[in-house]
C-alpha cells in the first residue's frame, strides 16, 4: 500500500483546492451530526434517530423528571412555577440550551402541532390548563403560529368546561373536538368484535352488513394535525389502570370505542394496537405526565380527597414508560390510603411492548430529577 502523504491535503500540495474542499466538507459534516445528537433524537429527520439509537440502548426509555414543592398552593397550579418546569423539562430531555432550541427539535413552523389533553375530569384532576399554556409559549418561541397550534380532546365541551377556552384566547391557538370534527371513513382500526354504535360514532344508524366493526379515526389527526403533544394527567382508570398516554390518545381520537370499554381484557388489546395507526403513534413526538396531583380513585370524577400533592412533571419520548411510572405511583398512593390494589389489565402494557411502542420493565426505564 502506498504511504500516506500530508502534503496532499495543504492547499498548496498536489491536491490542491479539491482537498480542501474535502476537509471542509468532513468538517461540516461533523457540526451537522452533532447538531443532530444534541436534539436527542427529536429531529424531524429519521436519521437523527438513527444516530441517537446507536449512542443508547434501545431497550432504555428515559424520562425526565421536574419537581419543585412550591408548584402549586391549595391544588391549584402556579403559571410562573410550571413555566420555569416545562422550561427545565424540555430542555433537560432534548439536550438544548434554550427553550426556542428545544422545542425546535420537536416541531418546525409548518406542522400543525395537536396538543391532546384529558379534560373531561375538569381543570383540577384532568391535565392543567397552566401546564398546557407553558407549552404553548415554549411552542411560540419556537416560531410555531398560533393558529397552528391546537388543543384537543374527544369533545369541545369539555376542553370549554376544563378553562382552556381562556388559554386559547389568551394565545390565539385553537380549541377542537376530535368528535366534533367527524370521521375519516378511509382511517380505521378493525376488528371482529361488535359493538353498540352511539350518536356521533360514524356509522350509527347504518343497516349494512358488518357494521360496528370498525373504530375510524378523527378527520381532526387525519386531515389536520402532522405533531402531537400527548399531555396526561396522574389519574387512575378503573379498567386501563391509568387514564394516560395510551388510553388517553387512542380512546380520544377514535369512534365506537364502547365495545372494549368497561372490560379489561378487551381494552388490553385495543388500546396498543390503535395507538399504532399512523395517524396518532406515529406522530407523537413528546409525552408529558401532568403529576402535579396523584388522583388514585374517583377516575373521571375530580376527587380531591383521593388525591396526593407530588407537585412533578414528567417528560419522555417513551408513551409506555410513562404508564409504567405513573402506575407505579397510583399503586403507591392506593397503598398509602389502605386502598385495596388496583384492578389494572397487566396484559395493556405487555401487549405496548410488545408491538414496540416503548419500553414495559420498569428495569430499562432511566428516570433523570431535576429539583
Amino acid at each position: 500500500m502506498a504511504a500516506f502523504r500530508a502534503d496532499l491535503l495543504r492547499p498548496d500540495g498536489p491536491g490542491g483546492q479539491s482537498a480542501a474542499k474535502f476537509v471542509a466538507l468532513l468538517v461540516a459534516a461533523r457540526l451537522l451530526v452533532l447538531m443532530l445528537i444534541t436534539c436527542w433524537g427529536f429531529a424531524a429527520t429519521g436519521f437523527a434517530g438513527e444516530l441517537l439509537s446507536t449512542a443508547r440502548p434501545a431497550t432504555t426509555a428515559r424520562v425526565v423528571t421536574v419537581t419543585d414543592p412550591q408548584a402549586t398552593v391549595a391544588f391549584q397550579p402556579r403559571p410562573e412555577i410550571i413555566a420555569r418546569m416545562v422550561a427545565t423539562g424540555i430542555t433537560a430531555l432534548t439536550g438544548s440550551n434554550s427553550v426556542a432550541a428545544a422545542w425546535g427539535c420537536l416541531v418546525t413552523p409548518q406542522d400543525v402541532v395537536g396538543l391532546k389533553v384529558y379534560a373531561a375530569p375538569g381543570a383540577t384532576s384532568g391535565t392543567r390548563p397552566a401546564v398546557v399554556a407553558a407549552v404553548v409559549q415554549g411552542l411560540l418561541a419556537a416560531g410555531v403560529p398560533a393558529k397552528r397550534i391546537v388543543i384537543w380532546d374527544r369533545h369541545l365541551g369539555d376542553l370549554q368546561r376544563a378553562g382552556f377556552e381562556e388559554v386559547a384566547r389568551r394565545t390565539g391557538v385553537r380549541l377542537a373536538g376530535s368528535a366534533d370534527a367527524g370521521y375519516d371513513e378511509k382511517v380505521f382500526y378493525e376488528t371482529a368484535l361488535l359493538g353498540n354504535l352511539l350518536w356521533g360514532d360514524l356509522e350509527f344508524g347504518s343497516k349494512a352488513e358488518g357494521m360496528g366493526r370498525k373504530s375510524f379515526v378523527s378527520k381532526l389527526l387525519t386531515r389536520d394535525v402532522t405533531k402531537i403533544i400527548n399531555l396526561a394527567p396522574l389519574l387512575n382508570h378503573n379498567d386501563a389502570g391509568v387514564a394516560g398516554q395510551l388510553y388517553g390518545l387512542a380512546f380520544g381520537s377514535v369512534d365506537n370505542t364502547q365495545r372494549f370499554d368497561a372490560d379489561p381484557d378487551r381494552l388490553a388489546t385495543a388500546i396498543p394496537e390503535i395507538y399504532t395507526l399512523p395517524a396518532l403513534g406515529d406522530r407523537v413526538v413528546l409525552n408529558i405526565s401532568d403529576a402535579l396531583l396523584c388522583q388514585y380513585a374517583g377516575a373521571d370524577r375530580g376527587m380531591l380527597h383521593y388525591s396526593a400533592t407530588l407537585n412533578e412533571l414528567r417528560f419522555s419520548r417513551d408513551p409506555v414508560a410513562l404508564d409504567v411510572l405513573a402506575l407505579e405511583e397510583l399503586e403507591r398512593q392506593r397503598d398509602r390510603a389502605g386502598f385495596p390494589a388496583s384492578a389494572a389489565h397487566p396484559d395493556l402494557i405487555r401487549n405496548a411492548a410488545l408491538l414496540e411502542l416503548g419500553a414495559g420493565d420498569r428495569a430499562k426505564i432511566q428516570v433523570d430529577k431535576f429539583p
